[in-house]
């Protein structure tokens, strides 16, 4: 039998000093987004002013609400899509790479009304629906992987991506 090295025996040790100091220095933070379809099918994305690319509409949890009540505050910020009746949790997906979202709660929302006189939101340059076979050249690879996964009806991996 063969002595543990020193990094084996340290180990344990160093992964709770370094947890205690992540979970202190930057509390987990949460994220919701929403594969919207319409009745053709189509999907709603939207294209922010910071960052290339289209997305899945959603945002950030805030302190103290609950997935859905973002997911219903998010959707009205970006979209003016009221939800109405109860959106289908596909998955909570938790996000492997550096962001300031550590999981992401998406949710599949077919019952909506959209109030036709969107008020301007500085975040978002451009919104529409769009026929998957059609989706803009420079939709996010996560968007892509989301609404395949809703419309195809099989999973696509635990981890989020944008």
């Amino acid at each position: 039998m063969t002595d543990p090295t020193l990094r084996q025996r340290l180990e344990p040790y160093l992964r709770k000093i370094f947890h205690l100091y992540f979970r202190f220095a930057r509390g987990m933070t949460l994220g919701v987004r929403a594969v919207v379809l319409d009745a053709d099918h189509r999907v709603f994305l939207v294209r922010h002013t910071y960052v290339s690319g289209w997305y899945l509409p959603g945002g950030g949890v805030e302190v103290g609400q609950s997935f859905s009540e973002a997911l219903v505050r998010e959707l009205m910020e970006e979209g003016r899509i009221e939800v109405l009746g109860s959106p289908v949790l596909l998955g909570v997906y938790f996000n492997s790479h550096v962001s300031v979202r550590d999981h992401v709660a998406v949710y599949v929302v077919r019952a909506f009304r959209q109030d036709r006189m969107p008020e301007p939101n500085r975040e978002i340059a451009e919104t529409g629906f769009f026929a998957v076979d059609a989706l803009p050249g420079d939709t996010t690879e996560g968007t892509r992987l989301r609404i395949a996964e809703v419309l195809g009806g099989r999973p696509v991996g635990a981890t989020w991506r944008d």
